[in-house]
């Protein structure tokens, strides 16, 4: 039995929750979300948890299992409380700033990279503390308009200059070694 499938989900007060065979709806403060799960696993709402189970042990479905509940677990979680990721801009002159809901990145090209939030997600910059933050309830689209952020200046391993995930640990490279005595 797989140790994540098997956990239940325990569905906050202020959160609802509509099961329709494998269909799920979700809905919260801070958004809503629906998503279709494989007919293989079981769903069932039960005293304000979501209980996940599975036929057999096929492969498939071993691996549906675990999955299946951390996506239902990620529904509420988000719906409910939401996902931010924080970006830290590193670098001389590289700075982020908003404009409106845009956000702008100067980050050594010759133009500013302007950056338009997806639906359900918005951004908060600290000029002062050259960091970013992506906000939404979706977790995928937070951790995917992140990524995006990050592939427009991804850090280099000489100097480290770049947009980097808060906490990331850059590898550096050495320079060049200089003429050698001979």
């Amino acid at each position: 039995m797989s140790r994540i499938g098997r956990l239940p989900v325990d569905v906050p007060a202020s959160v609802q929750i509509n099961v329709q065979g494998s269909n799920i709806h979700v809905k919260g403060p801070k958004g809503e979300l629906q998503r279709t799960f494989s007919p293989l696993i079981g769903i069932v709402l039960e005293n304000n948890q979501v209980v996940i189970s599975r036929k057999s042990d096929n492969p498939e479905e071993r691996a549906l299992h675990g999955t299946t509940r951390a996506l239902i677990a990620n529904m509420v979680h988000g719906v409910s409380t939401g996902f931010e990721v924080v970006l830290e801009v590193e670098g001389v002159g590289y700075r982020s700033e908003m404009d409106g809901k845009t956000l702008v990145l100067h980050v050594g090209y010759s133009h500013p990279v302007r950056v338009e939030p997806p639906d359900g997600i918005s951004f908060e910059s600290d000029s002062k503390a050259r960091n970013m933050k992506v906000l939404g309830f979706d977790r995928e689209v937070v951790g995917q308009t992140a990524a995006e952020i990050r592939r427009v200046r991804p850090p280099e391993p000489y100097h480290g200059k770049g947009i980097r995930y808060a906490g990331e640990k850059i590898r550096r490279k050495a320079g060049k070694a200089g003429k050698g005595a001979k």
